[in-house]
């Protein structure tokens, strides 16, 4: 199937359909170093950092507020990343601040909350408006943080709501930050293969 051009849709990038959308005069920036896979769709006020990458089919919407995610930070495939808008009570609104070096499995939904550097939130998980995860913490898979929920350092919490399970042990905090590395060195090698011939 030939390739869509690259000027077919104002104000649209696509490369390897991937599509990076401006939106309300805010374009995406996204640090050379990324990888970006195909199919993902990143919109508006979006900040994505060095070694960053953004797995299959995600989507990344800031049309309503800020996106901001770090340095090594992984997205994994289907996962949704949105904020939330300025309202009466909530004159900020939600934005959703991604720290460095976190893990986000697959298919997981983070809108409108606060990741810590080395969070991990796992594979179909959710976290809601107003909620916060500590550094080095997990939220385990298929769990639901409910909003306004802080999760601090280092705890595993788990089931929907969330709810603290236990400390996690080194072993397992060092095996989050063993996962951060392959995600990085394996991106380079999708991002070899994803390259325009």
């Amino acid at each position: 199937m030939p390739r869509m051009p690259r000027d077919c849709w104002p104000g649209v990038d696509r490369m390897n359909d991937v599509s990076i959308i401006s939106l309300h005069g805010k374009t995406p920036r996204i640090h050379d170093s990324a990888f970006i896979a195909p199919g993902c769709r990143i919109i508006g006020d979006v900040e994505i950092g060095p070694d960053a990458s953004i797995w299959y089919n995600c989507v990344i919407r800031a049309d309503v507020n800020r996106i901001v995610i770090g340095a090594r930070t992984n997205v994994q495939d289907g996962s949704v990343i949105h904020c939330d808008s300025p309202r009466p009570g909530s004159p900020d609104g939600f934005p959703t601040i991604i720290g460095e070096d976190v893990l986000i499995g697959h298919m997981a939904m983070v809108h409108g909350c606060i990741l810590e550097d080395r969070a991990f939130v796992g594979l179909g998980a959710i976290v809601m408006d107003g909620c916060r995860i500590g550094g080095d913490a997990m939220l385990a898979a298929g769990a639901m943080l409910t909003p306004g929920k802080t999760m601090p350092s280092g705890q595993l919490w788990g089931g929907r709501p969330a709810q603290y399970m236990r400390d996690l042990p080194e072993p397992a905090i060092m095996g989050m930050r063993m996962g951060v590395a392959h995600y990085v060195e394996n991106a380079k090698a999708h991002k070899s293969a994803c390259r325009e011939p």
